[in-house]
């Protein structure tokens, strides 16, 4: 396995340069005392020394495991492709869909040749009323309306498959951008972006597009002010509101839902539905009542040459990067064009990549040995809970219930997706997509009345990420994410359970974080805590709501705590419990003394190791916008500080900026 190193962006054998402690020293500040910034003291230098590729918002750890896995991929993608596969096989396809999006030249000859049809269904739309079937068509074939659809375990019910509607439809990151002034500068921009593409696609003068672009921000600032913020909508109490398809229809009077389902491809496979935020599908139907067949032609005209730019030509490609990319999140040049087409690739047919990445790049020690990881934190967080001075013994014993019956998937499925329904050609590449779109689409909406499928992954195994899904009370560890710095199969074991232990930890803590701890061990939203715990939990929980709001990472752009509250339980209590299970790891032996640091201290600095990142300030402005999760320096410095053995480890004291008073510290599990 390689990985990237901290100061430059090759990647030399991890193995040769790393010490047996698994800690990386050279980004170290040494003039930065771990008692007053123990992100910066760790990663100090290497901020000040490295620069962010121009391809990118932002270089982590994540980063440099993704770069690695996309040459992996690129080598397998070009063999494949190499190796004159059989026509209608993974390989083919696989090699066609990466052809069709390498020529450029095509790309550039087809202008807008490829929107043809779809242009012509747009200008072919004469009244309100046929908007309900387009919405669900383009739902269907990836290009997005403002009712979205998936389909997923009922809340309530688990055992069975419901159809879920929910709120979309925006060209901007978030309502947000639209309604807060501190985004009035993105807004004005979006505005003039809107303007540039029209013109590029020759639709019209100046004048012509910049009147189309005021109608279009305005007819999404509508749809924004309509929509729930993120805050609201992590819960899961809210957003579930199941009814009839008869109960759907009366909630958007004048919006054909009949034929929305249809379109869908679900009208006979469902008698109920889930609506994520009814009172935004109601005010829709008022929206589309209100607005003119004009103003949505030009709506969808403009959703369709931007959610397409990137499939046309290089002018269009290039034009749509300069707003997404190098305005809302500060990237001065776009990636070479092989990685976006191993990004497509990867995203039409992950499994059938992950497949081969698996033989090729995950040894099966690495399983063997996350199962051990897996199995110490599950017994250790059992042991936290019976600790819990705050919890009650009713509420303790579903704690344990819910518990026992997690489920760990590590490294890839068993069984692998069947792509030989998915038709791809080397030489159309805007419909491989669309038909991907639908391939995947319904590949989705065929799970409705079937059994559910316990076995199914929502990760690719070449992904750099972990998850945990409540509805499955899994937790979920693709093969890329188990390499350095998370993963080191040589290191000492402080640093692997700082590391890939926390983020086990921070996984099993979601299923009791403030939203998973709403469900039970069967996936069911179901209240298993007594009124006084679930206040306890409440306090608690308030308390860290308070904290990070107090941190703002840009001025004026301050942390949501309440957005990123469960991502930041699972931060504390999932590196509270990884050290748990790091000593019961060492059986009542002492940890070894290795390169100066304690065991403990190897610990904590594994935590810290894992989220080295330098983030462009336009990136971190989306990512406090939108993103549940704190940026990587919040995500070390605010949980450590809450951390009694980190401040006992580093001798941290009144007077040092890492000291919290031990009232405020927060616990939770």
């Amino acid at each position: 396995m390689t990985s990237t190193t901290p100061t430059d962006q090759s990647t030399p054998d991890r193995a040769a340069t790393t010490p047996s402690s698994g800690i990386d020293f050279t980004g170290r500040d040494e003039t930065v005392r771990p008692q007053d910034d123990f992100f910066r003291a760790w990663h100090g230098k290497w901020l000040a020394d490295f620069e962010i590729p121009s391809d990118k918002a932002e270089y982590a750890a994540f980063t440099a495991l993704h770069d690695t896995a996309q040459e992996q991929l690129r080598d397998i993608i070009v063999e494949l492709g190499d190796s004159t596969p059989e026509p209608g096989s993974v390989a083919a396809k696989i090699a066609a869909l990466y052809s069709s999006y390498m020529e450029t030249e095509r790309r550039d000859d087809l202008g807008l040749d490829p929107l043809v049809d779809e242009l012509r269904r747009i200008d072919g739309l004469t009244e309100l009323a046929q908007l309900a079937p387009l919405f669900g068509r383009w739902d269907r074939s990836g290009l997005g309306s403002p009712l979205g659809t998936y389909v997923h375990q009922d809340n309530m019910d688990s055992s069975r498959y419901v159809l879920d509607v929910r709120q979309s439809g925006l060209g901007l990151p978030d309502r947000d951008y639209y309604l807060d002034d501190k985004f009035a500068e993105s807004l004005a921009a979006y505005r003039e972006h809107i303007a540039r593409m029209w013109q590029l696609a020759g639709w019209g003068d100046a004048a012509q597009a910049a009147n189309v672009a005021d109608r279009v921000v305005a007819l999404e600032t509508r749809i924004a002010e309509a929509q729930w913020d993120k805050v609201r909508n992590r819960d899961p109490q809210a957003t579930y509101n199941l009814m009839s398809l008869a109960e759907f229809g009366d909630l958007v009077p004048g919006l054909d839902t009949s034929a929305f389902l249809a379109a869908v491809g679900v009208a006979d496979k469902i008698d109920d539905l889930n609506v994520g935020q009814p009172d935004f599908v109601t005010a829709l139907a008022r929206i589309v009542a209100e607005t003119s067949i004009d103003d949505w032609r030009d709506y969808l005209r403009w959703h369709l040459l931007a959610g397409s730019a990137s499939l046309l030509s290089t002018t269009l490609d290039a034009a749509n990067f300069d707003f997404y990319g190098t305005t809302l999140r500060g990237i001065p040049e776009q990636r070479p064009l092989w990685k976006r087409g191993v990004d497509l690739v990867q995203g039409v047919m992950p499994e059938a990549l992950g497949q081969v990445y698996v033989e090729r790049h995950f040894p099966p020690e690495y399983k063997e040995r996350m199962v051990e990881l897996v199995d110490n934190l599950l017994a250790a967080f059992g042991e936290a809970i019976d600790e819990l001075d705050w919890m009650s013994p009713e509420t303790r014993k579903e704690a344990h219930a819910k518990l026992a019956t997690f489920r760990a998937k590590i490294g890839y499925p068993d069984k692998w997706r069947d792509y030989s329904a998915l038709e791809v050609a080397d030489d159309d590449l805007v419909g491989n997509v669309r038909r991907a779109s639908e391939f995947e689409h319904d590949y989705e909406m065929n799970k409705l009345g079937g059994p559910v499928d316990r076995d199914e992954w929502f990760m690719p195994p070449q992904m750099v990420n972990a998850y945990y899904n409540p509805e499955m009370n899994e937790i979920v560890f693709p093969a890329a994410i188990l390499q350095p710095p998370f993963f080191t199969m040589s290191a000492d074991d402080a640093v692997n359970y700082g590391a890939i232990g926390a983020v086990i930890g921070h996984e099993i803590s979601h299923g009791f974080d403030d939203k998973g701890s709403q469900y039970d061990g069967e996936g069911n939203l179901r209240n298993w805590w007594t009124d006084a715990d679930h206040a306890a939990f409440s306090e608690r929980t308030a308390a860290l709501v308070a904290q990070y709001a107090g941190y703002e990472p840009v001025e004026g752009h301050p942390i949501n705590g309440e957005l990123t509250l469960g991502e930041n339980i699972a931060d504390v209590s999932g590196l509270a419990v990884a050290l748990r299970a790091y000593r019961r790891a060492l059986a009542g032996q002492p940890a070894p003394e290795i390169d100066g640091l304690s065991g403990e201290q190897r610990f904590f600095t594994g935590w810290a190791q894992v989220w080295r990142t330098k983030t462009r300030d336009e990136e971190l402005i989306r990512r406090v916008a939108t993103d549940p999760h704190s940026p990587a320096e919040y995500r070390v410095i605010g949980v450590l500080v809450n951390n009694d053995d980190f401040l006992d480890a580093f001798e941290v004291g009144p007077g040092d900026a890492m000291w919290r008073d031990p009232a405020d510290r927060v616990r939770i599990w």
